[in-house]
């Protein structure tokens, strides 16, 4: 009778110990999934977000993304710095208002005015980044998150310029140095860069004070290339690769936004070119938002499409 007494008592007090270590497994398991702040509340924490391209993973893309050089989350309004010229002033810093979004969970749902509407979901990596993954192409993009204060506008605008030649239809002589050895791009007055992948990638023009830009008869054409100089970050090596015609060589330097100075070392003389024909990459047309075809591929993508 006591062995059963003792017994009994045993295994009311295991079931009790039981029934109390469960419950706070449960109280834990209910705790760590709640999530700290909200989805909205973690778009909104930095007013920069910088598309890391270099980073992106997936054979598909987002178009808005693959334009983006930063995007912004405020208030319900998307916001994108697709060019280069202006970018630190353009809305304030923000960018163009592209769009709105609206989120759920850790889903960000985005109405692009051009692209259309995109449900991504996001993984946040670290204090200052996040990845907006979309499930229909199997695309990721990561983005790094930035106040507008600490953003390096500068940097942006100096590692990207080879998309600052692409925002004006094309570039017009307007300077030639009285100093340096007569050559033969003297006699050149318009520089057109293009697009990566649409063929030969810049055109060159000996037409001479041309009012209308779409008149311009281009008499040379090629591929080119914009190399880092070492120790110098505000200046590039430009290179003009001439189909049958052989290479020209130029230090290339921005002057403001609508110029730059092209230094030919061959012959000593410096040109000045300024744009024509702002590119924005989002506008209205004909009272429709429109948009040109430009889009960042990877630093090491360009040498695919080179010659």
């Amino acid at each position: 009778m006591k062995t059963l007494k003792l017994l009994s008592a045993f295994m009311i007090s295991s079931m009790l110990l039981t029934s109390c270590v469960t419950e706070v497994v449960v109280e834990d398991d209910v705790f760590i999934e709640e999530p700290a702040i909200t989805l909205n509340e973690l778009l909104n924490t930095y007013e920069i977000w910088y598309v890391d391209i270099e980073r992106t993973q997936g054979n598909g893309e987002i178009p808005f993304l693959q334009k983006a050089f930063t995007v912004s989350f405020k208030n319900g309004t998307f916001y994108a710095n697709n060019n280069l010229v202006g970018i630190g002033s353009n809305g304030n810093g923000f960018g163009l208002d592209v769009g709105y979004y609206n989120t759920f969970r850790m889903e960000v749902d985005i109405s692009h005015d051009i692209d259309g509407v995109y449900s991504l979901d996001v993984t946040q990596y670290g204090n200052n980044e996040i990845r907006l993954y979309d499930g229909v192409t199997n695309t990721s993009y990561y983005l790094i998150g930035y106040q507008r204060n600490t953003f390096d506008y500068d940097r942006v605008f100096y590692d990207n310029i080879h998309y600052f030649l692409h925002e004006y239809v094309t570039w017009e002589k307007v300077y030639t140095s009285d100093f340096g050895a007569l050559n033969e791009f003297d006699n050149e007055n318009y520089l057109q860069f293009l697009y990566y992948g649409s063929g030969d990638n810049f055109k060159s023009s000996e037409d001479v004070n041309v009012s209308n830009i779409n008149d311009i008869y281009y008499d040379y054409s090629g591929y080119y290339a914009v190399d880092d100089v070492p120790n110098n970050f505000y200046m590039k090596n430009l290179t003009l690769d001439y189909d049958y015609l052989g290479n020209e060589y130029f230090e290339l330097t921005v002057i403001n936004d609508s110029k730059i100075e092209l230094l030919h070392p061959a012959s000593g003389t410096i040109y000045e070119f300024v744009g024509r024909g702002y590119l924005q990459f989002k506008s209205s047309k004909d009272g429709k938002p429109s948009q040109n075809d430009k889009r960042r591929l990877k630093k090491a993508d360009f040498m695919k499409l080179t010659k």
